[in-house]
C-alpha cells in the first residue's frame, strides 16, 4: 500500500479525533464565556470569571482525553503499521485497530506507563543535545539551545509514534522489550531516519504560516464587532500587564492570533501531521524490520540513557 492509500483508509480515525477536539474546542470557549459573565455579574470581575472557566475546561478535557482519544492516536497508529508491514488493511479499520490497542495495552494505565518510558527516553537524549547547544555560552547559546530544544521535541514527538508502531509489530514480545527495541532502533539507523526532516518541519511551518493566517484574520474580522467586550477586558488587565495591550486593537489581534493557532494545532495534528506520519514511520518500520535490536545493542544505548538502562532491567 502508499502512503497515499494507507493514510485514506485509515481516515476514520482522523474524522473521529476532528469531532473529539470539536467537542474540546466548545468546551473552552463555553465554559470560558459561562465564567466571565457569572462572574461579572456576581462581582464585575469578568476576566477572572474567565480564566476560571477556561482552567475548568482544561481540567476536564485533560480527563476525557486521557480515557477516550488516546484509542483514536494509538489505533491509527496500529493501523498503519499493520498496511507498512502486511501490506493491506481490514474493512472495518477502526473497530480492528480499537481491538489492537486493547489487547495490546490491556489497561490504560498500561498504555500510558509504556508512552512515558518512550518520552522519557527520548526526551532524556534530547536535553544532551540541547545542552551542547546551550555550552556555547552567553545569550548565543543559550538562543541556539532553544532552537536546538524546540526542534528536538518536535522530532521525538514522531519518533515516539514511531516506537509506539514498533510496540504493536512485535506483538509476541512483551510491552516493556519492544519499546527498549523501538528506542534502540533510531539510535542505530538514525542517520537515515534524520531525513524525514525536511519533511516534518516543511509541512509544520507550511501548516502553520497557512491556517493561523486563515483562522486568525477570520477571527479577527468577527472579534472587531465586538469593541465593548474588548475595551471591558483592557480594563481588567492587571497592573503589570504590558502597555500596548492596553490598545483594544492589539488585544483584538491577540485574541484573534491565539484563535487562529488553536485551529491551526487542532488541523495540523488532525490532518497535516499523520500525513506525514506515514511516511516517517515506514521508514522506520522497515529499518527496524531489516535489522531487529538484539540484546547487546541495548548494552549500547544502557550507556547513553539512565531511563534506558531503568526500563532495560525490568525485561
Amino acid at each position: 500500500m502508499t502512503n497515499k492509500q494507507i493514510y485514506a483508509k485509515t481516515f476514520t480515525f482522523t474524522m473521529k479525533r476532528l469531532v473529539f477536539d470539536c467537542i474540546c474546542v466548545l468546551l473552552l470557549a463555553g465554559l470560558g464565556v459561562a465564567g466571565f459573565f457569572i462572574v461579572d455579574k456576581m462581582n464585575d470581575q469578568g476576566l477572572i470569571g474567565l480564566a476560571i472557566g477556561v482552567v475548568f475546561a482544561i481540567i476536564l478535557i485533560a480527563i476525557l482525553s486521557h480515557f477516550f482519544s488516546y484509542v483514536f492516536k494509538a489505533g491509527q497508529i496500529a493501523m498503519m503499521t499493520k498496511a507498512i508491514t502486511e501490506g493491506s488493511l481490514p474493512n472495518d479499520v477502526y473497530g480492528e485497530g480499537k481491538r489492537i490497542v486493547k489487547e495490546r495495552f490491556l489497561t490504560v494505565a498500561a498504555f500510558y506507563a509504556v508512552t512515558g518510558a518512550i518520552k522519557g527516553i527520548f526526551n532524556q537524549i534530547g536535553r544532551l543535545i540541547t545542552k551542547a547547544g546551550e555550552s556555547i555560552g552567553g545569550d548565543t547559546g543559550n538562543a541556539v539551545g532553544s532552537a536546538i530544544s524546540t526542534a528536538i521535541q518536535v522530532v521525538v514527538g514522531f519518533l515516539c509514534d514511531c516506537c509506539l508502531g514498533w510496540v504493536f509489530y512485535r506483538k509476541d514480545q512483551k510491552a516493556v522489550k519492544a519499546t527498549c527495541e523501538g528506542a534502540v532502533i533510531f539510535f542505530k539507523n538514525g542517520k537515515a531516519l534524520l531525513r524525514n526532516l525536511g519533511r516534518i518541519f516543511g509541512m509544520g511551518i507550511l501548516s502553520f504560516l497557512v491556517f493561523v493566517g486563515i483562522f486568525g484574520g477570520l477571527s479577527y474580522l468577527i472579534l472587531s464587532n465586538f469593541p465593548e467586550l474588548f475595551v471591558r477586558i483592557a480594563s481588567e488587565l492587571p497592573a503589570d500587564a504590558p502597555a500596548w495591550l492596553s490598545n483594544t486593537t492589539n488585544l483584538t489581534l491577540v485574541g484573534a492570533g491565539i484563535i487562529g493557532v488553536i485551529f491551526w494545532s487542532i488541523i495540523h495534528s488532525v490532518f497535516i501531521r499523520p500525513f506525514v506520519l506515514v511516511g516517517v514511520l515506514r521508514n522506520y518500520m522497515e529499518a527496524g524490520m531489516k535489522n531487529i535490536p538484539t540484546e547487546s545493542s541495548f548494552a549500547e544505548l544502557d550507556k547513553r540513557s539512565s531511563k534506558f538502562a531503568k526500563l532495560h532491567q525490568e525485561i
